[in-house]
């Protein structure tokens, strides 16, 4: 009964786009690119009717080509194919211009989950004569129970050895909206989706667990308790249409001109992000992305040490792009886009209205001064200043029972804030206790929150690494730090304290590894060393700040801590490297940690002269509370880049005023 559920829901994301025509050498596959990849390799032998495709992706045409491309020129457009064969996972380079497969090479790792893994995990483990026993026991049938198959991390034990494991918990099937309220607690299966078998089912003992089904819908939150008076609506609009223009991928709004594309291990991907000075692009970004999603979850019982996952290389924040919705996720007036990706079979799989673009009054001024010298009573003079309006490129991925939200909004003052919006519900477990006055709360809560009778949110993080190639006017850059520090003050001068700021660059990848704290005060430059700023400065770009956490982790001994060793640091530069787009490795499943950004920068490639490549890491530590449940209220958390010494003066000056 349930499955019909998930292919009802499956089925959603099916349907194939029009072909659409490629104008910039970074546009995304089409439909008809990824037909025409299967017939090459088909042609060529390669694959055949049983060839599965965990990940197809644009291979990038080398920087320097990107950069010489002018329209109207000839680049070979090409992928990178990971598929199955009887010998493993493979990986292959189609070139769809010309029609050949390149290279086909074994995959020495273990590529992204595909979409019949875990339906075959998610069938498998209840059909297993254990799980249906565990199930009776707590009064239930396998058409009772939905199961959520779960990646089981990496713990370096034989079990791990050859191997491609998830463990799956289940739910009771939900009466309602609410497909995570009743968790079935104290039973999962282990199934290796490589071999297509469950190899053992832990019951760890049966928990009476919730009775509510908690919906979240208007109907059933009405069926709970009384909506709040309507109220009158406080809506954006936009009368006369948007001032942006999108042509293919790219895309125009005011100061901003860039690229964009959807990849299904990243999601939004944006490119080429340039600024208009006067009557002059220059460049800010080449590229950014979403590098990995780390979600760490902090109880060590036998259900949950292992919940350790890689959202973005394990599962995909573009294949779980969710549709987004007019009036909820993006304004009435926005501009709605497909996203094409590749299915298990290497067809296209359009997801509609996975991107919204949007402009938007902030309803704060950009700039303002009211002066009160100016002032007469004959003659009261108001502020001057100008309204803020910015520009919004969203998506959001639905993985498992989170939903997060990606923005890059760009301001017509020259800030950019990459946004992350973390969303939908909390994981919980069943529990005995149903208030922290029973006997068993005390257990119950050692890791996590009692948020509802017999339900427990664990403790958790949240790590989202960005990929930030910034090319300021050219590939070439320096980065540096601008640190507030203690300033030398005479001992004839009455204060007795000040602070200044230290210039310091960092010649090697070692070096260049930052943490953020309070109390050193730090701020981030990329720069261009071969061009002076408008009063002779070098000029450049800052990472003013971010949202960042760190947690007593040991990275070299906690298996989990090892292959995300990346969030010791929330900054880290690397030489570019084309092969290097992901923190926590090209093959995060399963992985070891010996792909990855800290084991890259061991390198220590001098940075000096070098066209840089900036990672960072935006995160927060999730304390779970009531006020999560049954649904969470959206948490942004933001990497904001501004211009430094850039422009000649504020950006913003030029805004007209409003009508």
């Amino acid at each position: 009964m349930n499955m019909k559920r998930y292919m009802a829901s499956a089925g959603l994301l099916l349907a194939l786009c029009a072909p659409a025509a490629i104008a910039h050498p970074l546009d995304g596959l089409t439909a008809e690119e990824y037909q025409k990849i299967n017939r090459i390799l088909r042609d060529q032998k390669v694959v055949d009717d049983n060839t599965l495709y965990p990940l197809i992706e644009l291979k990038e045409p080398a920087k320097e080509q990107v950069l010489s491309w002018r329209e109207g020129d000839n680049l070979d457009r090409e992928a990178k194919v990971q598929l199955t064969s009887p010998q493993g996972f493979k990986e292959a380079v189609v070139n769809i211009t010309r029609g050949t497969v390149e290279s086909t090479t074994p995959i020495k790792g273990q590529p992204m989950v595909l979409f019949a893994e875990f339906m075959d995990a998610l069938q498998g483990a209840l059909a297993n004569p254990d799980m249906i026993a565990g199930l009776k026991k707590r009064g239930l049938t396998p058409e009772q129970a939905f199961c959520l198959p779960l990646t089981a991390g990496n713990f370096f034990t034989d079990e791990y050895e050859n191997s491609r494991l998830m463990k799956v918990p289940c739910y009771k099937v939900p009466e309602g909206s609410n497909f995570y309220a009743k968790p079935i607690e104290g039973l999962f299966a282990v199934y290796d989706i490589g071999k297509k078998k469950v190899l053992r089912v832990i019951d760890t003992g049966v928990i009476d667990g919730p009775k509510d089904n908690w919906g979240y819908s208007e109907k059933e939150v009405a069926d709970r308790e009384p909506l709040r008076p309507e109220m009158n609506p406080a809506k954006l609009s936009q009368p006369g249409g948007p001032n942006y223009k999108i042509s293919g991928s790219h895309l125009e709004w005011d100061m901003w001109r860039m690229n964009f594309r959807v990849d299904k291990r990243p999601g939004l991907v944006v490119s080429n992000l340039d600024v208009k000075d006067g009557d002059k692009w220059r460049s800010v970004i080449y590229q950014s992305h979403l590098s990995e999603v780390f979600v760490p979850y902090m109880d060590p019982t036998e259900g949950w040490y292992w919940r350790t996952y890689m959202d973005s290389g394990e599962y995909g924040f573009g294949l779980f792009l969710s549709p987004l919705r007019s009036g909820v996720d993006c304004p009435d007036y926005a501009t709605f886009l497909p996203a094409t990706i590749a299915d298990d079979k290497g067809n296209p799989l359009t997801i509609p209205n996975a991107i919204c673009v949007f402009e938007r009054s902030v309803g704060d001024p950009a700039w303002r001064h009211f002066e009160v010298f100016a002032q007469t009573p004959e003659k009261p003079v108001p502020a001057e200043g100008r309204p803020a309006t910015e520009l919004v490129v969203r998506t959001a991925s639905e993985v498992g029972n989170y939903d997060y939200l990606i923005d890059y909004r760009l301001q017509q003052d020259g800030q950019i804030r990459l946004m992350i919006g973390a969303t939908g519900l909390d994981a919980v477990k069943g529990v005995a206790a149903t208030s922290v006055n029973d006997p068993t709360a005390t257990d119950d809560t050692a890791h996590g929150t009692l948020i509802a009778p017999n339900l427990v949110a664990a403790n958790h993080d949240h790590y989202f690494n960005f990929r930030i190639d910034f090319d300021v006017d050219q590939p070439v850059n320096h980065f540096g730090t601008m640190d507030i520090v203690p300033a030398a003050v005479d001992a004839k001068n009455p204060r007795r304290s000040m602070w200044t700021v230290q210039h310091t660059m960092p010649k090697t990848e070692m070096e260049a590894r930052y943490q953020l704290s309070a109390m050193k005060p730090r701020y981030f430059m990329i720069s261009d060393p071969s061009r002076e700023g408008y009063l002779g400065q070098e000029l450049g770009w800052m990472i003013h700040h971010g949202d960042v956490a760190y947690g007593p982790f040991d990275f070299a001994k906690d298996p989990p801590m090892k292959r995300n060793a990346y969030i010791e640091y929330s900054v880290w530069n690397t030489v570019y490297d084309i092969d290097q787009q992901y923190a926590g490795g090209k093959y995060a499943m399963q992985s070891d940690g010996s792909d990855t950004l800290p084991q890259w920068v061991k390198a220590n490639k001098p940075l000096m002269g070098k066209d840089i490549v900036t990672w960072f890491t935006a995160g927060f530590h999730h304390i779970p509370r009531m006020e999560d449940w049954p649904v969470m209220s959206t948490e942004w958390k933001t990497i904001h880049i501004e211009p430094h010494n850039f422009f000649a003066h504020n950006p913003a000056l030029t805004i007209r005023n409003a009508k």
